[in-house]
């Protein structure tokens, strides 16, 4: 019965807001096959998670697994941060909405 209960459901994202006391908003990605098309489609939730100690930030990756009700909103919570943001990247996402990713600066690692 115990092996049922750990066996949580765990997430990857990227923290889009942390306005909010004790609460995170995390931006999950998926892709997914179309069923006619066979083209993949990338699509984009929000959830709402609990940060108890504050630690993650805008732009960080973070993996957040289900949790029982903690609020109106709330059924997931922070499980650790799995890469820290720069902050340039993050204040950009903070003004303008705009997605931080692998290759959100443009340039390659190394390349001029």
């Amino acid at each position: 019965m115990e092996a049922n209960r750990n066996s949580r459901r765990l997430l990857q994202g990227i923290v889009s807001s942390n306005k909010m006391a004790k609460t995170i908003t995390v931006r999950v990605e998926r892709t997914y096959a179309h069923p006619k098309y066979g083209k993949f489609v990338r699509r984009h939730k929000q959830y709402a998670a609990h940060d108890e100690l504050g630690t993650a930030k805008v732009g960080d990756v973070v993996e957040i697994c289900a949790t029982r009700p903690i609020s109106k909103t709330k059924r997931w919570r922070l499980v650790n941060v799995l890469a820290k943001a720069n902050l340039a990247e993050a204040s950009a996402l903070e003004t303008s909405g705009v997605e931080i990713g692998a290759g959100a600066s443009g340039k390659e690692e190394g390349v001029q």
